[in-house]
């Protein structure tokens, strides 16, 4: 008998996972009209930019960015919009349908792989970026797998950011938590690191933000304890 790859039932369980949540509508929880996702989303990349802005500078033009687990595109979209290059970009994704969308609603010039690291031969990458991609996969050799496939398409002296959850959410055991120590062990050469901890925890942001956003941003200030996700920023020694 032949032996199952791990590997393909992991993106298998992950495949069907968000089949199951699409078919169950729970992503109406993140729709975009919805002014606790409004107000997220706006953290979300006032934190990222400035770290970006940081990292690479202000200027993104010349920047070639690899976003693993691309989704529809969104986060590519902000990064065009931010002055990064279609050109110069390229996004990995799973999900057949999300790549198909994100096909769709993204400028010409960005170029799409449905599968993983793999299939991306370049290693010259000035950024390579992850929105909650290691928190979806449960297997930790495979985190480990994805994380040495990140460093090997990172070019010297290039970035890499993780943007994920650093709590686990009892109500999901389909998501796993991330920890900087967990990061900064699979990437030891790595650095220059930096991380900040951002946005109300979900079930807190869906009851307040919508009744006072004031208050969701004093909570979110004032308890760090009640920040979900974290930022991770971290750097490949040149040579």
């Amino acid at each position: 008998m032949s032996q199952r790859d791990p590997k393909l039932d992991e993106m298998s369980r992950i495949q069907s996972v968000y089949a199951e949540r699409d078919g169950i509508q729970k992503s109406s929880l993140y729709a975009w009209h919805r002014s606790e996702v409004r107000v997220q989303q706006s953290e979300k990349e006032l934190t990222i930019s400035a770290a970006l802005a940081n990292a690479l500078g202000n200027d993104l033009s010349n920047a070639k960015i690899l976003d693993v687990g691309c989704g529809n595109g969104g986060f590519l979209r902000t990064l065009v919009d931010w002055g990064a290059q279609p050109m110069n970009l390229i996004g990995t994704e799973y999900l057949e349908d999300r790549l198909d969308q994100a096909r769709r609603c993204s400028p010409s010039g960005i170029k799409w792989h449905l599968g993983g690291l793999g299939e991306v031969s370049s290693s010259d990458f000035d950024l390579v970026t992850t929105n909650t991609v290691f928190s979806s996969i449960l297997d930790p050799n495979e985190r480990l797998a994805l994380s040495r496939e990140i460093w090997r398409v990172l070019k010297p002296g290039g970035w890499l950011l993780v943007f994920d959850f650093r709590y686990n959410n009892p109500s999901n055991r389909n998501v796993h938590k991330v920890t900087t120590k967990e990061l900064k062990n699979y990437w030891k050469e790595g650095i220059n690191s930096q991380n900040k901890t951002l946005l109300l925890a979900p079930p807190l942001a869906r009851r307040i933000i919508p009744l006072s956003p004031l208050l969701g941003s004093l909570m979110t200030k004032l308890f760090p304890f009640l920040r979900s996700h974290f930022c991770f920023m971290l750097q490949k020694p040149k040579l």
